[in-house]
């Protein structure tokens, strides 16, 4: 007879970052006031499943959208650096269409394979990572629930490997929102199907979503 076991990957919720900087895995990079509340309304959210094993990347950010859920269901919150922001080799500048950054020379060979991509983490090393610690909180809770809070690009990352779909996409048609959670479920170690949702969706408002939809 087999288990069904469910892992949850949460995204953190919203990071104060007035700025705009790509903080990646910098530390010292908190929950604004409404990423707080997003923590909160996901924690309110799970409250009723049965989540017996509680993960969450080492950065700030992370933990302090685990802590909710940790207090609500009196679990532990395990530490695992595979969960952690994809690498990035523009961490701690602002970067996007509109600042320069794609105007000055010095940062065209790191574009130059968006496949890969060339400018951080490979895909399938993230991917690889992700599925461990995936596979390894499966076996914790297994026959119940777990939960892992990560980052967008690592969780869209997993997804997409567990969907079979190729790694290379375009950022904004992720489906991650923030505080968001993207449920694997397995028939024993089987993979066997995938839900999203978005228990914070309605502390974003609209004109907002679009930027809330990058970042980590």
């Amino acid at each position: 007879m087999t288990e069904r076991t469910i892992v949850h990957l949460m995204r953190h919720g919203e990071v104060h970052n007035p700025d705009g900087v790509l903080y990646g895995r910098l530390p010292e990079y908190f929950l604004s006031d409404l990423g707080h509340q997003m923590a909160a309304a996901a924690a309110d959210w799970l409250a009723k499943n049965e989540i017996v094993h509680l993960v969450a990347s080492p950065l700030e950010r992370a933990q302090q959208t685990a802590e909710p859920l940790s207090t609500i269901l009196d679990l532990p919150i395990t530490t695992d650096p595979r969960v952690i922001e994809a690498g990035n080799q523009f961490e701690g500048k602002t970067f996007g269409v509109g600042d320069g950054a794609l105007k000055r020379p010095q940062n065209w060979w790191k574009l130059r394979n968006p496949l890969r991509p060339s400018w951080g983490e490979p895909y399938k090393e993230i991917a690889a990572r992700m599925k461990a610690a995936v596979d390894d909180a499966r076996e914790a809770a297994r026959g119940h629930e777990a939960v892992i809070v990560s980052h967008q690009l690592p969780v869209w990352t997993a997804r997409r490997y567990y969907e079979g779909k190729r790694f290379f996409h375009d950022p904004r048609n992720r489906e991650c929102s923030l505080a968001s959670l993207t449920s694997l479920t397995f028939d024993g170690d089987e993979f066997v199907g995938l839900t999203y949702a978005e228990p914070a969706g309605h502390l974003i408002p609209e004109s907002l979503r679009k930027k809330f939809a990058g970042g980590a």
